[in-house]
């Protein structure tokens, strides 16, 4: 663990919806100090990021410049890139971040297991800590253990997410480590009881090799919501996470931040750091 008083942060994509709540509570932690804030929104660039969010000035200007940002955060000691990005970019700014010695917390989800494969080998050679945490509320921790405790007693289960209508990725990232998880038990789920024929492609919703259906929803006025529904003759046990607002996951955000520093190599899911 580094002696520095506190944790130089990065935040990439301040200016989102979970950016804008990590730059809040990064600037209100006594152990963190904020550094920089990355975003491709024209009308902030250049701008106090405090001013963009009105909590007041930060001495922090919103650039888009990562390589920059990242070069000057190496320079101020065991450093942390927090990354509420795009599905689409966020790839190349972690490999980034590693490179530079920049430890990355990731809540951007999208990443294909193949591309998460090649940041933990390259973390791995680097000796640079990665979390990539699909859901960083403690609540959704608790329902995933919960489901996996029920997997134990029912053979058929299926996994309904919703979401805003602004989300890029389906399904979720949270839904799909949900389904790894219970993929992991090595048990087959969902045993095929009539030859089933989908009149619209998709109506099923996606499936593990293991038979976990996930179904994705996407409206306005949702934030991040789960389902696991297990169903047996007679019964039905349904477990649910809701949020009501993001600031339920800067808990977690916080968690992350403070627990990368010692770390080598590439760790995935909040539960493998509570």
């Amino acid at each position: 663990m580094s002696s520095q008083s506190q944790i130089p942060v990065v935040v990439n994509g301040a200016c989102g919806k979970m950016g804008r709540e990590v730059v809040k509570v990064v600037a209100q932690a006594e152990d963190m100090t904020l550094v920089g804030a990355i975003d491709k929104d024209p009308a902030s660039l250049g701008q106090d990021i405090g001013d963009v969010l009105g909590c007041g000035l930060l001495e922090v200007p919103v650039t888009n410049d990562l390589e920059a940002t990242l070069v000057m955060a190496q320079g101020q000691g065991l450093s942390v890139m927090v990354d509420f990005t795009h599905p689409d970019t966020v790839y190349e700014s972690v490999r980034a971040a590693i490179a530079y010695g920049v430890r990355p917390v990731v809540g951007t989800t999208g990443l294909s297991a193949d591309q998460i494969q090649e940041l933990a080998e390259f973390a791995e050679k680097a000796s640079i800590g990665c979390l990539i945490i699909p859901n960083f509320s403690i609540g959704m921790v608790l329902l995933q253990q919960a489901t996996l405790q029920a997997a134990q007693y029912f053979d058929h289960v299926e996994i309904i997410e919703l979401h805003h209508n602004q989300k890029a990725d389906a399904p979720s990232g949270t839904a799909i480590q949900t389904a790894q998880m219970l993929s992991e038990l090595h048990k087959p789920f969902n045993p095929p009881e009539v030859d089933e024929t989908e009149k619209l492609p998709g109506a099923r919703g996606s499936t593990l090799a293991d038979g976990v259906h996930i179904h994705s929803v996407r409206l306005p006025g949702l934030i991040a919501h789960q389902e696991v529904i297990f169903g047996a003759p007679g019964q039905l046990y349904t477990l649910r996470h809701d949020t009501s607002d993001r600031s339920s996951f800067m808990p977690g955000v916080l968690l992350a931040i403070r627990r990368i520093l010692p770390l080598k190599s590439l760790i995935y899911g909040l539960d493998k750091i509570l």
